[in-house]
């Protein structure tokens, strides 16, 4: 993976703290939130592959909002007690970066709501050259 002075380079400034510094973008302000194009989610620092299309729904709560990862071994889960809550936060298992948090207040069949910072992820259509 690349150094941090590469990625400050790379990333947003945006990009940057929400994966490398634990940061959280505004509800409704992060990209991805009404994006509906088919296609596969990837880790926007190494690529990595998250989630697909098929399974992100509306959830209304201003971020990106999955039922399930591409595979479970995709996304590392960390205890996070910040702010005075008790949350399970979610990363990227392939180089940590910070994605968001997981509740279990999701639709079936999961019963999960992976809610993801849309700064962490990029996503590359179906039928790109890149998918």
């Amino acid at each position: 993976m690349a150094d941090e002075d590469e990625l400050r380079r790379r990333l947003t400034s945006e990009q940057y703290r929400v994966t490398r510094g634990g940061g959280t973008e505004r509800a409704f302000s992060g990209p991805h939130v009404g994006e509906t194009r088919p296609g596969l989610y990837v880790c926007v620092v190494c690529g990595a592959p998250l989630f697909r299309s098929e399974e992100k729904y509306d959830s209304g709560s201003g971020w990106p909002s999955f039922r399930a990862p591409v595979a479970r071994e995709m996304i590392e889960e960390r205890d996070d007690t910040g702010y005075g809550m008790v949350r399970t936060e979610i990363r990227c298992a392939a180089c940590e970066s910070h994605l968001g948090h997981v509740f279990e207040d999701g639709p079936p069949p999961s019963g999960l709501r992976y809610c993801v910072n849309g700064n962490s992820l990029t996503l590359l259509p179906d039928g790109s050259d890149h998918a």
